[in-house]
Order: structure tokens, then C-alpha cells, then sequence
């Protein structure tokens, strides 16, 4: 069974920092892409970020370029999202997705699983 546990959400006043983790079991983790998305209130689910199977390659939406950096360490299963500068328009609900698969995904429905999300609310 493919579990996604995300961890690391909270409460942060703007310009804060937060560092997003994801832990996935049931899986051969080196072999999927994983990505990061976010849904605020009333909003769609958006793409964040992705990284390919072996870390070589990310891809970032606008609105996280410069501010988010995506990683992942295959021996130990997680992928991470440090969120830097952060502003109240990044108040959401995180999840991170698993896709089979060596490339960069960035449409969630393409994405086989979902971790439960985490919340993250910044304040002003």
C-alpha cells in the first residue's frame, strides 16, 4: 500500500520560512517523479513544483521560482519543499503527489498518488 505523509505545516508570519517534508512508503521512490501542489480556499488545486526520479531536474511554478526550492533524498524516501519569503498568498493546504516515471509532471491529474496535505498559513 503507497502511503504519502507530509509533514512540516504550520503557522509563519510573512517573509517566514517553512520546510515541507514527504514521506512515501509502498513505492520504489527512485523510480517516481514527485510534485508539489498547493489548494487554497475556493481555489483550484494548483502545480507548485516538481522533481524528476533521480533529483537531476525540478520545475517550479511562477508564482515559487526564487522562493521554493524542491529536493529529495532517495535513500531515505522524502521529498522536501524549503519555502523562503513567504507571503499571505501562499496560505493553503500542501500535498505532495507520486507519478511513475522519470521526467518533471506538472498536471495533477496525471499523478498516480497523493499524500493527505498539510497545512500552511502565513500571517501578516
Amino acid at each position: 500500500q503507497v502511503q504519502l505523509v507530509e509533514s512540516g505545516g504550520g503557522l509563519v508570519q510573512a517573509g517566514g520560512s517553512l520546510r515541507l517534508s514527504c514521506a512515501a512508503s509502498g513505492l520504489t521512490f527512485s523510480r517516481y517523479s514527485m510534485g508539489w501542489f498547493r489548494q487554497a480556499p475556493g481555489k483550484e488545486r494548483e502545480f507548485v513544483g516538481g522533481i524528476s526520479a533521480s533529483g537531476g531536474r525540478t520545475s517550479y511554478a511562477d508564482s515559487a521560482k526564487g522562493r521554493f526550492t524542491i529536493s529529495r533524498d532517495n535513500a531515505k524516501n522524502t521529498v522536501y519543499l524549503q519555502m523562503n519569503s513567504l507571503a499571505l498568498e501562499d496560505t493553503a493546504v500542501y500535498y505532495c503527489a507520486a507519478k511513475s516515471g522519470i521526467f518533471v509532471f506538472i498536471t495533477s491529474r496525471t499523478y498516480d498518488y497523493w499524500g493527505q496535505g498539510t497545512q500552511v498559513t502565513v500571517s501578516s
